[in-house]
């Protein structure tokens, strides 16, 4: 388990996944799955099965044994699954960075859970990970998540315009960055 050590007022913490989550996962990721797929592009349908979801653990173990990604589940205090963090794309020669994603439960938006978890993962990056520099992608429409990165320092440097497509619609993106402190 990983925790802030400066927030004081945490109200969540952050694990790695493993088959005890099994069933907790799959019902987080069933229960907000066409609320993510409006928002992200959609898993294949064999993600949302027993095997599809071990496998996407055991996926999730083998690339953070070999420093690839990291995810984490979020939970609050009561141990309730309340969101996915992760670092995917970990490059270590000459970078030191990782790429940012998160998804928060549809029940658990506008509780400050994304915050939090940014700003958890962000002290493993650059702390645990000793990473230089944190990248995200969001859509130039999500707002919330655009208020989340700079929250927590993450400085734009970037647009392409209809780079990501979701639904057969075509979307702007934003990039942002944070830089160890």
């Amino acid at each position: 388990m990983f925790s802030n050590r400066e927030n004081k007022m945490q109200t969540i913490t952050l694990h790695a996944p493993s088959l005890n989550d099994y069933a907790d996962l799959l019902a987080f990721e069933i229960d907000n799955r066409a609320f993510f797929e409006a928002r992200i592009n959609a898993r294949p349908a064999s993600y949302y099965s027993e095997a599809g979801l071990i496998a996407a653990i055991e996926q999730a173990q083998k690339e953070r044994s070999e420093d690839r990604a990291y995810q984490f589940l979020v939970r609050n205090l009561s141990q309730q699954l309340l969101a996915r963090v992760n670092l995917t794309q970990v490059r270590r020669q000459h970078f030191h960075s990782a790429q940012l994603g998160y998804r928060v439960a549809q029940a658990a938006q506008g509780q400050g859970v994304a915050k939090q978890a940014v700003r958890q993962i962000l002290a493993f990056a650059f702390d645990e990970l000793q990473l230089q520099r944190v990248e995200a992608v969001v859509m130039e429409s999500n707002l919330a998540s655009i208020a989340v990165l700079k929250a927590n320092g993450f400085q734009q440097y970037g647009r392409t315009e209809a780079s990501f497509e979701l639904a057969g619609q075509w979307h702007n993106c934003l990039y942002f960055e944070a830089r160890k402190p």
